[in-house]
């Protein structure tokens, strides 16, 4: 007697894993005040990149940040600055003609971003005291 073998199908070739999110590297922001350029065009919304180590280690060999530990701020975001409205070209002379506030977000958005990871703040409402979280990058409300 002969035996028939039936045909089993092999088992399909698993799926290969959903990619893992990606890594988001560059983060969108609007200027409280806004950098004023040259011909006076007010540019507000922007993009910063996460810092690399060498983005930290550069400036420590700058001059002017030797002479001063408080420029390092301005060289450093100088660096990772990806654009400014239209300007692209962000250098210190950019970083330095910044409105006081517009620097103190900035430096506080580079914290966040490279220690965090993320621009969102925990903040609670002062009238009830409901927590939430805001987009402290800027942008306006409603929008995601």
């Amino acid at each position: 007697m002969r035996r028939v073998m039936s045909a089993v199908p092999a088992p399909a070739p698993e799926a290969p894993a959903a990619p893992e999110s990606a890594m988001r590297t560059e983060f969108a922001f609007e200027l409280p005040r806004g950098y004023v350029d040259d011909a006076g065009v007010v540019h507000r919304s922007g993009v910063m990149r996460l810092a690399t180590a060498r983005d930290e280690l550069v400036p420590l060999r700058d001059d002017r940040v030797r002479e001063n530990a408080a420029y390092l701020t301005v060289v450093l975001l100088a660096r990772v600055i990806e654009r400014i409205g239209t300007v692209t070209d962000v250098h210190v002379g950019v970083v330095e003609n910044l409105f006081a506030s517009d620097l103190a977000f900035l430096q506080d958005m580079y914290r966040r971003i490279n220690s965090e990871g993320h621009t969102r703040a925990a903040v609670a409402c002062p009238e009830c005291g409901h927590g939430f979280s805001v987009d402290v990058a800027g942008g306006r409300l409603g929008e995601s």
